[in-house]
C-alpha cells in the first residue's frame, strides 16, 4: 500500500457534494478532499461519513447562534483586528452562557440584558 505524504495518514477520501438551486435548477458539484489518522479497521467509509455529518451539524447549529442570534454576517466591523476582536466577544458570550447552563443563547443573552448586574455575576466577577 503506497504511503500518504502526511506522516500519519492512513485514510485519504474524496467527498463529492451535489447541490440543487431550487430558484434556478441548477446543479453544481464540489469535490473536497480530507485525510485521517484513523485506519480502515477503526473507522469505515459509513463511520467516516457519519463523523462529516456530525461535524458540520455542528458548524451549522453555531454558525446560526452566530449570524441570527448575533447577527455576525450583517456586521459592518471590518477593519483592522476588531473583527477578530468582536468573534472574540462573541465566544467569549456563548461559552460563559454554555458554562451557566443556558442552552438558548438568545434566552440567555435576554435574561442577562435585563439586568446589568446579572452578566458580571454570572462571570464570577462581583
Amino acid at each position: 500500500m503506497p504511503r500518504l505524504p502526511f506522516p500519519h495518514a492512513n485514510q485519504a477520501l474524496q467527498i463529492v457534494r451535489r447541490r440543487h438551486t431550487v430558484r434556478t435548477g441548477k446543479v453544481s458539484i464540489e469535490r473536497v478532499y480530507a485525510i485521517t489518522s484513523l485506519t480502515v479497521h477503526q473507522a469505515s467509509a459509513a463511520d467516516l461519513a457519519e463523523r462529516l455529518r456530525g461535524h458540520w451539524a455542528i458548524e451549522n447549529r453555531e454558525h446560526h447562534v452566530r449570524d441570527v442570534t448575533f447577527g455576525e454576517d450583517a456586521s459592518r466591523v471590518r477593519a483592522g483586528s476588531a473583527p477578530w476582536a468582536m468573534a472574540s466577544l462573541r465566544n467569549l458570550a456563548i461559552g460563559a452562557l454554555h458554562l451557566a447552563g443556558w442552552n438558548n443563547i438568545a434566552e440567555g443573552l435576554r435574561h442577562h440584558g435585563r439586568d446589568m448586574t446579572r452578566p458580571s455575576a454570572a462571570l464570577g466577577l462581583t
